[in-house]
């Protein structure tokens, strides 16, 4: 194995928070394992307030001891990409692994690349997470041309990212799955995440995690539980055998609200099913993750669009069932009928899929995540990164 040599990882992380943090703070600790010499270039200013739509950038968690990381970087400071460009170039790590999630952090990321490829030494590779955004903005296409240019190789987690990625650029570029998020902590009972979120311990629950966004669908599943309150899905045809055994499910939504959370209170209020819901809409800590996925009994994500999802690598590291929607690269990530179910993105399919959940039980899909959940490793995602 390759000693000591260094690894530069260019994303969020620390003060920052949510996923993309995690995940580079994980990726760090797995290369320092492989006896790499990482650390993480993070932002000082990742976005102007006026740009963000949660209510804070930053985490409320103690900073990380065991890797370093630099709080450097300033998105919308030409200088700024000019000098750090110029210490990466001095530095001359190996690798620079550079997160690339949307198009407008391309000018200042595709700058400090280039001065860095200077050196004619360094090798870059992008950890593709979107390429054309779920939210699409004016220089999209034209950032994403700009910062492809100098990057030597690209990983995705979905096909939909690398058949976008097809239109820009024609360099190597391979797909993984998307790694468990396993640095979150372990597993807990249901009965004391249960009591520790002061939910009822014999409630059936079912789980939203993550940012509320339009596409995420937050409002079809709340349309779904309308479904499933009213029994309604008993009256369809040829699906006799779907009792209505879960009319008492309660919908737990835990996450911020990355838009405005009125039309969803309107929602709410015009289904009338604000008693089957438990909404924790704040933004979830990194060290209360593992409360909400040990107290849920499945995982939704009822998305209407999506290219990968960082919800489905948490709910294998936490061995829950899913019901994932038909879109994007979701279904290639959850077997049907193993992990988890496929629904159709419309209330009334979502409902049915729920029911099924439920009839199925938890116990059946356990066997299947826990061979599954192995195909997820950082170490093949370290991996790949040297080897492409």
């Amino acid at each position: 194995m390759p000693t000591n040599k260094k690894v530069v990882i260019i994303g969020p992380a620390h003060p920052l928070r949510g996923g993309l943090a995690s995940f580079d703070e994980r990726l760090c600790r797995q290369f320092a394992q492989q006896n790499f010499d990482p650390q993480i270039y993070t932002f000082s200013l990742q976005y102007p307030n006026f740009l963000f739509p949660g209510t804070t950038q930053y985490s409320s968690e103690p900073a990380p001891t065991d890797i370093s990381i630099k709080i450097k970087i300033n998105s919308v400071n030409p200088l700024n990409w000019i000098k750090i460009g110029f210490e990466l170039k001095k530095l001359k790590p190996e690798i620079i692994v550079v997160r690339y999630w949307l198009p407008v952090m391309g000018p200042c990321l595709g700058t400090v690349l280039r001065i860095v490829k200077q050196n004619k030494y360094t090798k870059v590779v992008c950890i593709a997470d979107n390429i054309i955004p779920h939210e699409k903005r004016f220089g999209d296409v034209a950032f994403t041309k700009y910062f492809v240019k100098p990057v030597d190789a690209f990983i995705t987690m979905s096909a939909k990212v690398m058949n976008d990625l097809k239109k820009f650029s024609a360099k190597p570029a391979k797909q993984i799955v998307h790694p468990l998020y396993d640095n979150f902590g372990e597993a807990i009972s249901k009965q004391e995440a249960r009591k520790y979120l002061n939910i009822p311990q014999e409630e059936k629950i079912i789980l939203f995690f993550g940012f509320i966004r339009k596409y995420k669908g937050l409002d079809l599943l709340l349309e779904a539980m309308k479904i499933l309150v009213d029994g309604r899905k008993s009256m369809v045809k040829n699906e006799t055998n779907f009792k209505p055994e879960t009319s008492n499910i309660k919908l737990l939504i835990a996450g911020e609200f990355y838009e405005d959370r009125k039309e969803y209170d309107e929602l709410i209020e015009k289904l009338n099913i604000a008693n089957s819901l438990i909404l924790r809409t704040d933004f979830i800590a990194d060290s209360e993750v593992k409360y909400y996925l040990s107290a849920a009994d499945f995982v939704i994500q009822p998305y209407k669009n999506a290219t990968q999802s960082g919800v489905t690598p948490l709910a294998y590291h936490f061995e829950k069932p899913m019901l994932v929607t038909n879109v994007g690269g979701l279904p290639d990530l959850v077997p049907d009928g193993k992990v988890g179910l496929i629904a159709e993105p419309n209330p009334f399919s979502i409902a049915l899929k729920i029911e099924e959940l439920y009839q199925l039980g938890e116990e059946y899909f356990l066997p299947h995540l826990r061979e599954e959940k192995k195909k997820y490793s950082w170490a093949i995602l370290a991996n790949t990164i040297i080897e492409i």
